[in-house]
């Protein structure tokens, strides 16, 4: 065997070692990307149902918040007529 034949098989040997490193680094690679995507679906479903409860325990709150207002201006009239009625409160006036 020539020198030439032994150089091209190390020269072979060494390809292919570089190819199939090349492979596997790709192929995990494309793996741990797969993972992130998976991930990142993972967060937007996540975050998708809790923007969804955030606004529908806000539409609750502003619902307590218009009953509390009308309940308050309930209050403020009753107030309004007591005062109206109150014999003590005229006199108290003069």
């Amino acid at each position: 065997m020539g020198t030439w034949v032994i150089v091209a098989v190390v020269i072979a040997v060494i390809v292919l070692v570089g190819i199939a490193l090349w492979a596997i680094n790709h192929s995990r690679r494309q793996r741990l990307l797969e993972e992130r995507r998976v991930e990142a679906a993972e967060h937007r479903e996540k975050a998708e149902l809790q923007a969804l409860r955030a606004a529908r325990r806000e539409q609750v709150a502003n619902d307590e918040l218009q009953r509390a207002e009308r309940e308050r201006s309930a209050a403020q009239a009753h107030v309004e007529r007591a005062d109206e009625l109150d014999p003590d409160l005229e006199e108290q006036r003069r």
